[in-house]
Order: C-alpha cells, then structure tokens, then sequence
C-alpha cells in the first residue's frame, strides 16, 4: 500500500510543535501543528475536544465517523497510564489523525500512517557522521587529492613506544 507522509522538515515542525504544546500547552502550538497537517492533505480539520479520560488508562484518543477527535488533554496524560511519555502522545495524535484521514481499514492503515510519520525524525548522529566522511572522502577523490595513509608498520617505528623511549634514556 502507498501512502503519502508529509516531508521530513515537515512532519519536524509539526512534532516540535505537538511537543511544544505537551509541555506548556500553548493552544497555538496545537492549532499551528494540526493545520500544517490539514493543509498538506487539502482536508478541513477536525474537530478536537480534550477529555480527562476516555476510557480509564487504555484509549487516549477516539475518532468518530463524523471527523469528531477526542483526545486526552497532556495535563491528564500522566495519570492512569503506564507509557506516560510525550512520545506516546505525539504518537496518539498521529494515530487518531491517521484514523480521521483514512476511513476503510482505519486501525490497520493509522498504525502504518503512525509509524511513517515518526521514522526519519530522530536525527541519527551517527549515520550523517558516516555519510559526511563518505562524502568528504567522494569530494577528495574527485578533487584528485586522495588522501595517503602510511602503512601501520612505518607509523609504528618512527615513534618508538614508551617503554623503548624509557630504556634509551
């Protein structure tokens, strides 16, 4: 199954501003991330009312047939749940609008929808290192300027080790 996922730069912004509103519940963060969202599918928003609880510890969210959201508000989110994490939230926002932009085969397709719109947002340290040595090292041998190496036995006898420096003293 194809389905479409906003950029990367924009599914950021729309995460930083879910975060942003996880910790200090500015409505506009909310209402700037859930229209970013809404512009990029041309879709009307839906219409949110925050609840204390939907079912006591296990839904945060609920969509219905005619595009109403339930969620739990952030300031509720830690009680009664074991996974009380920003994280999970963020991703129970991604969820419920997987559900309102896909209405056949909703469960199955709003996991899938959840799990695309988190992948590529953790900035892997890691693998950009990686790749920026890999292009450095691609610019260089374009450049004609390969960089030379000595052989590890030559590197070895011109500095003696401490021990042989110890003994000739």
């Amino acid at each position: 199954m194809r389905m479409l996922v906003p950029p990367v730069i924009r599914r950021r912004e729309m995460d930083r501003k879910l975060v942003e509103f996880f910790y200090q519940q500015r409505p506009g963060s909310f209402r700037r991330a859930i229209s970013d969202f809404c512009q990029y599918y041309a879709i009307k928003p839906p219409r949110i009312q925050w609840c204390e609880y939907i079912v006591w510890g296990k839904a945060a969210g609920k969509t219905f047939e005619d595009g109403r959201i339930h969620l739990v508000h952030p300031e509720n989110w830690q009680r009664g749940r074991i996974y009380n994490t920003e994280r999970m939230w963020v991703q129970t926002i991604y969820h419920e609008l997987g559900h309102y932009l896909f209405w056949t085969d909703a469960e199955r397709k709003a996991e899938v929808f959840t799990q695309r719109m988190v992948r590529g947002l953790r900035r892997a340290t890691k693998t950009r290192r990686a790749a920026t040595r890999r292009r450095a090292a691609l610019a260089r041998r374009r450049a004609g300027g390969r960089r030379r190496r000595r052989p590890a036995q030559t590197r070895a006898s011109s500095r003696p080790r401490r021990s042989n420096r110890a003994a000739a003293r």
